[in-house]
Parts: C-alpha cells; structure tokens; sequence
C-alpha cells in the first residue's frame, strides 16, 4: 500500500477537526493555514468526508465542519477510505491475475496478507486516540481560530452624500422643474 498526501492530509485535517470542534464549527481555511493544505485541496477532501457521513457542514456566518460522529467511532480506516484511498499492496488490486491471464504471482498471498493486516491496524485506530495522542504531547489549542485576513483592517471611508437625483426619471423632474 502506498499512501499518498490525500490520506495523509485527510486524516491530519479530521485530526485537527477533532481537536478544536468543541468550540464550535471549524472552517477549512483555519485548517489550511494551521496546517498548510492548500484550501481547494481540503475543500474536495471535506466534501467526500461529507458524502461519507464522517463530517457535517454548517453554513453561514460562524459556519464551518464539525464531525458526524462520535470520534471514538471514526476509525483511521474509514477516513482513508471514504477520500478514495486505494488500501492494496497487491499489482493487481485482489484480482489474482498478476500475470494475465487470471495467474497470481508468486508474491501475491503475500501482499494480499499485507493488505489484510494494514485494514485492520488502521480499522483498530480510532480518532479519538489520535486526537488524545496531540493533546498528551500538550498540544495547545487556542479558544478562537486566528486567521488571517484578505480584508484590510482599516477603516471604511464614509461615502460623501451629494444631493443630485438618483434616477433617470428624477434627473428629467429636476431639469422640468428649472
């Protein structure tokens, strides 16, 4: 099995999810910055976590993810695997035609026991352990996300109110009335 950023960056992100939802929902963008995964990346990841029923969505204002499910329930094998992750180390994903023809390998009881014992080690690893693993190694988490911003802080120039007609048909009144 080889696993590629899209598992890796799944779990991290639910790992991080799980360490700060109790303060609310958790926008990808504060994910992204902490974690520096590019934000339309993390965007395609939450929206099969979604499908998969791993993590709800809140919209709005204050809006951002929280997990589905209780994270003792949430096992690294099913973030893994709801992102589309492959979790086979054989060449021939299970088929037994290695070699064409419908032949095995010589290796394939191998790598199909491989495939065997890497489910359930990641089946036997909940997010809950994960997250309780940062919060052992102290771990700080800040009760308000910090992110920065694209918008100035600075103040907002007052619009200057001139008194002219704000229509086509009050412009034409005004020139009547003249």
């Amino acid at each position: 099995m080889r696993l590629t950023t899209k598992g890796r960056f799944a779990v991290t992100a639910m790992i991080d999810l799980g360490l700060r939802q109790s303060n609310g929902p958790v926008t990808l963008a504060a994910i992204s910055q902490r974690q520096l995964i590019s934000l339309s990346y993390l965007e395609q990841l939450f929206g099969k976590l979604r499908r998969h029923e791993l993590v709800e969505s809140t919209r709005g204002p204050g809006g951002g993810y929280t997990l589905a499910r209780d994270p003792a329930q949430i096992t690294v094998a099913d973030i893994i695997s709801s992102v589309d992750e492959p979790m086979d180390a054989t060449q021939c994903s299970g088929r037994e035609n290695c070699l064409g023809e419908g032949s095995p390998c010589m290796t394939h009881e191998l790598w199909t026991a491989l495939n065997m014992r890497m489910v359930e080690f990641l089946e036997s690893v909940s997010l809950q352990k994960l997250v309780d693993e940062q919060l052992a190694k102290g771990l700080q988490i800040e009760e308000k996300p910090m992110l920065k911003r694209a918008i100035s802080s600075m103040p907002t120039v007052k619009p200057i109110r001139m008194n002219v007609p704000n229509s086509v048909f009050a412009l034409g009144n005004a020139f009547s009335k003249m």
